[in-house]
């Protein structure tokens, strides 16, 4: 197996994404949705060009919450693009103009767990799905959890939420174990899990 230098990469420390910027031919909005649109670019690329077709989104922020015992919020909701009521943690599209990602982190889980969490920080950063989408989805993760001054009324599919304390461990058997499908909840159990693990570590 290949080394890292030979892969073309000095330091795996430096290992990162490279944003870079491609002459868009033409851009244009082929369908104007409720919550998202989509675009259509055709993007010059090497010799020729490229056309691709891709949501515009918003970004979201999501939380991981985990109590004072070691368990993982999670909250269950009807799905319809997958039809499902699949398990998920607390998140929600960055669609105030303005609103960091912390603060959005905030919002959803009083909205949609009626909680607050003393500390907060950034867990990880990632792309949902870059050959389809746009998306930047920001977890974080809360701890110092109590409950929050006022409930939130909740409508359509947040109407009937589900909400469960899984310790974080058994949250990640079912993702393993293929009973627990939701990117951003695997992205976040895992983040979580491994942050955990290495603050556990530091300490001894």
């Amino acid at each position: 197996m290949p080394d890292a230098a030979a892969a073309g990469v000095a330091d795996p420390a430096e290992l990162r994404d490279e944003p870079v910027e491609y002459d868009v031919v033409r851009s244009e909005r082929v369908y104007r949705g409720r919550v998202w649109d989509v675009r259509s670019d055709t993007v010059r690329y090497g010799e020729g060009e490229i056309v691709r077709d891709y949501v515009a989104h918003t970004g979201a922020a999501a939380v991981v919450a985990l109590d004072g015992e070691g368990r993982m919020l999670l909250i269950q909701q009807y799905r319809h693009p997958i039809r499902s009521r699949d398990w998920e943690i607390p998140a929600g599209l960055l669609d105030v103009e303005g609103e960091p990602p912390a603060v959005a982190a905030r919002r959803e889980l009083a909205e949609e767990a009626d909680l607050v969490a003393a500390d907060w920080e950034p867990l990880v950063t990632f792309h949902s799905s870059p050959g389809g989408n746009d998306e930047v989805l920001h977890v974080f993760f809360a701890r110092g959890l109590s409950a929050a001054a006022e409930t939130h009324a909740r409508s359509e599919e947040e109407s009937d939420i589900r909400l469960a304390w899984v310790p974080l461990e058994d949250v990640i058997t079912g993702i393993l174990e293929g009973r627990l499908r939701n990117g951003v909840l695997a992205i976040g159990a895992f983040a979580a899990a491994e942050r955990l693990r290495r603050s556990g570590a530091a300490e001894h």
